[in-house]
């Protein structure tokens, strides 16, 4: 009797252990599937890669920004290409259309977005809200470059980057300045005392690992696997420029010393050149990258720039430089049709390295 027994209650045990095991394969299969959306839409048919990490962050980061009204717009370098590739279809996808994840999903640790800062309007209101939805921000500060030269506001602090990380993905919102150059300018992140720095892998950001300055972007909104976004409207001059971005801030510091004990010329003349030569600098600026050719400040202008932060009032002209690899003989044509007409050449292409004065 009491074998019998044992037999009973091993058999049942073990009913009662299939029965569970495939209500957990049912559960798991109508409910947990479908709520991640891995499984099928009524209406939209298969819905591949919406339940990735990547996906989850970057959508609640957009529905966080657009709660706020914080107007931020996308910068991630691999999205940016991938929409490249497609570009004039990508333009064309309406809102709840896409069936696959094809951007937001790609594996990475970090998605990039931009703010321009003075456009923030409720910084506080937007990092409780932003814990409130699960995410853990940092927020990376440091001194204002723009008030270097002045004592009394040399020490004020500026927000540059903020990370947050929700699960095992982070949101990367770099902070773009105002510049007076008409350009954004972003900061380096650097991470001070008490910073956890296993918060996120941050040697992998494509961002911040030094300032950078980019043309000030014009914007357009697209969706991207379902999600509402902004975008350079000109993705690839965006990407084309990152590698060049690297900002060299002014030595502000080093050119008051200097000031103090070479007095500066604030004469009526001195002051009038360096504003027509600052105009000079950007139509020079303007029609050099129309044709594609780098340049850099040189002589004189670049002496300027680096012992006084400013245009040396009695050189008289101004200075650039170009490699001879770079140069096009459409060049002289370029600077004549804005005005700049040829009035000395110097040296051969071939051999030599080709100098253009021009008025």
């Amino acid at each position: 009797m009491s074998r019998i027994n044992k037999n009973v209650i091993l058999a049942l045990l073990t009913l009662t252990s299939s029965a569970f095991l495939l209500f957990q394969l049912y559960y798991y299969k109508h409910y947990i599937s479908a709520k991640n959306g891995a499984g099928v839409s009524k209406s939209k048919g298969n819905r591949i890669g919406f339940d990735s990490t990547q996906w989850r962050a970057v959508k609640k980061f957009v529905m966080l920004t657009s709660s706020q009204n914080v107007p931020v717009f996308l910068i991630d370098p691999l999205i940016l290409e991938l929409i490249n590739k497609d570009f004039e279809q990508v333009k064309n996808i309406s809102h709840g259309s896409t069936s696959e994840c094809k951007f937001f999903c790609v594996p990475r640790d970090f998605t990039a977005f931009a703010l321009r800062y003075h456009l923030w309007k409720n910084e506080e209101g937007w990092f409780r809200t932003a814990e409130n939805m699960g995410f853990q921000c940092l927020k990376v500060e440091s001194k204002d470059p723009r008030l270097d030269g002045i004592d009394s506001l040399s020490g004020t602090e500026i927000p540059l980057h903020y990370i947050c990380r929700l699960a095992n993905h982070a949101i990367h919102l770099v902070v773009f300045h105002e510049r007076s150059g008409n350009y954004l300018w972003h900061g380096h992140l650097r991470l001070k005392g008490r910073v956890d720095r296993k918060f996120v892998p941050f040697r992998k950001l494509q961002f911040g690992r030094y300032p950078g300055a980019f043309d000030r972007p014009e914007l357009q909104q697209i969706t991207l696997d379902g999600l509402e976004v902004l975008i350079p409207k000109d993705p690839v001059h965006f990407l084309e420029e990152i590698p060049h971005s690297r900002f060299i801030e002014c030595r502000y510091k080093e050119a008051r010393a200097f000031f103090q004990q070479y007095l500066d010329d604030n004469t009526v003349e001195a002051m009038a050149f360096r504003k027509s030569a600052k105009e000079l600098l950007q139509l020079a600026a303007r029609t050099l990258k129309k044709l594609g050719v780098r340049f850099w400040l040189s002589s004189g202008t670049c002496l300027g720039w680096y012992r006084q932060c400013n245009i040396i009032p009695y050189s008289k002209d101004v200075d650039l430089g170009i490699f001879i690899q770079d140069y096009k003989s459409d060049i002289i044509s370029a600077f004549q049709d804005v005005g700049l007409p040829l009035k000395h050449k110097f040296g051969k292409v071939p051999i030599s390295q080709v100098y253009t004065v021009l008025d």
